[in-house]
């Protein structure tokens, strides 16, 4: 979470289920129509907004590579003068995503980069967001969403890959939990579908291998199962929840769409160089936005630390810090403070009532936790057929800056949180200095190594196996021999 930008993001109108668009079959087309004057002012116009709201845009090698592939698949679109007219950015987030906006804006986060294991499966997944952009798949959103009312953060961006709605922000409105870089907006299963056979269309017109999109989505399928379980939470989100067609699903799509390979100009992959080009890319939570570590969420910069209560999930997003369980959902982030606690208290109440909302605590009590003056308001609210207990605990870390967590569990249950404020706390400049983040190494195996000998030297204390084996795309069963390159999560800065 790095310090909070309030400045509103309007990119256009809300989700919704679009009528006749083009089924994932349709033909695709040979040429598309260039990138338009209007869409690229709306491109730009956007573009700093959303580098703001996803940790910003890295510079660098990383960065430079993925930028080349990037142009090199957007030529593939047959949109006039692809390579000049697309803009491709590697996102600091610790999120595995990869988006797109009009005038051709394409991103890919850091995170979903380390998961990949070819230049074929990055150039799929940026093919995909190419497909979007040539699909007009937002301005179609747009026009069919005309009657609806303007959400914020949304219209114009189109979906990731694999996270659809992460669920985050739905109990009272939109505005709670805005802030988690998981809440991105849906985008319809047809077009989702169609922007995969775009891709493996480019992939194959550029030479790659079109089976790449199918075994990158397989990829995200196994480490969302592997999050998910990590975490306590389900295997997956069903299908029919979800405007995203369900990862497996899509999986087989891709491969089926792909076909056999038939001659060695459309097999390329690029493996070896791919893996050399990213190694030393950061892994996960940058300490620059905190650091989660277990149950535990650290800021080296912001001098604080909290943990989250047991059987509770943490997400790191940009602006804020998403914690989620059975019995509730809560979220830390900080606003501007004038110096009263009680104004800060009332107006994170309004904030997470959203727009147009009479929102207010019914009580505000005043407190100090851990050294730190605090203020605790609490109000019952209605929520469809049932009631649940809303809260706001801030904490006062000087004259101008302040931090608080809001809360929602099921009405009765708010002390499920009350171990999490108690837990909010100073760190020492120690403390501090003692965060190490985590980066990826590329390795390669030697005589001897084994997939369980290299995976113990994964930076992490459990399911060291299951992440080195999801990371490096090897099944249950598969080995690992001399020579092959292979890549590590150490740690390191």
């Amino acid at each position: 979470m790095a310090r909070i930008s309030r400045k509103a993001l309007a990119f256009g109108v809300a989700s919704v289920a679009l009528a006749g668009c083009m089924t994932a079959d349709a033909k695709v087309p040979t040429s598309a129509t260039p990138i338009t004057p209007a869409e690229a002012k709306q491109g730009a116009e956007y573009h700093p907004q959303l580098l703001a709201e996803f940790g910003g845009a890295m510079t660098g090698t990383h960065a430079t590579y993925v930028e080349q592939v990037g142009k090199n698949i957007a030529v593939q679109s047959g949109l006039g003068n692809a390579r000049e007219s697309f803009t491709v950015s590697l996102l600091n987030s610790p999120v595995n995503n990869a988006f797109a906006i009009p005038g051709g804006y394409i991103y890919t986060t850091r995170q979903l980069v380390t998961l990949m294991n070819s230049e074929a499966e990055l150039a799929a997944v940026l093919g995909h967001e190419v497909g979007h952009v040539a699909a007009r798949h937002s301005q179609r959103r747009q026009q069919a969403a005309t009657k609806n009312t303007l959400l914020g953060l949304g219209g114009a961006l189109l979906s990731g890959l694999l996270l659809g709605d992460s669920g985050l922000g739905q109990t009272l409105s939109r505005g709670f939990l805005q802030g988690s870089q998981l809440l991105t907006l849906k985008f319809s299963r047809k077009q989702e579908l169609e922007a995969d056979g775009l891709g493996i269309e480019y992939l194959g017109r550029a030479g790659y291998d079109r089976r790449a999109m199918g075994t990158v989505l397989a990829s995200l399928a196994a480490q969302n199962a592997l999050d998910a379980r990590l975490s306590g939470q389900d295997a997956g989100v069903p299908e029919w929840a979800s405007t995203h067609p369900d990862p497996a699903s899509r999986v087989q799509n891709a491969l089926a769409k792909a076909g056999t390979v038939t001659t060695a100009s459309a097999s390329v992959s690029n493996r070896d160089t791919f893996l050399t080009r990213i190694d030393g890319l950061r892994y996960g939570d940058d300490p620059s936005q905190g650091v989660i570590e277990g149950n535990t969420f650290i800021h080296p910069e912001l001098r604080l630390a909290f943990t989250a209560p047991q059987g509770f999930y943490m997400v790191n997003g940009t602006r804020a810090v998403s914690i989620q369980g059975q019995a509730g959902k809560a979220q830390m982030t900080n606003a501007a403070y004038s110096g009263n606690l009680e104004t800060y208290v009332r107006a994170a109440f309004t904030a997470a009532g959203g727009q147009n909302s009479n929102l207010a605590p019914q009580t505000i009590e005043r407190t100090t936790i851990n050294g730190l003056p605090a203020a605790i308001g609490t109000a019952r609210v209605n929520n469809g057929n049932s009631q649940v207990d809303l809260v706001v605990v801030a904490y006062e870390f000087a004259r101008d800056s302040a931090f608080h967590f809001v809360t929602i569990a099921p009405a009765g249950r708010a002390a499920t949180f009350n171990p999490m404020y108690q837990s909010m706390r100073r760190i020492t400049a120690t403390e501090a200095g003692a965060v190490v983040p985590r980066k990826l190494q590329v390795v390669t195996v030697a005589r001897g190594d084994t997939v369980a000998s290299l995976a113990r030297r994964m930076a992490y204390d459990s399911a060291q196996e299951e992440r080195f084996r999801v990371l490096n795309a090897l099944p249950g069963t598969a080995t690992v021999t001399p020579g092959q390159k292979v890549k590590l999560v150490v740690r390191g800065k």
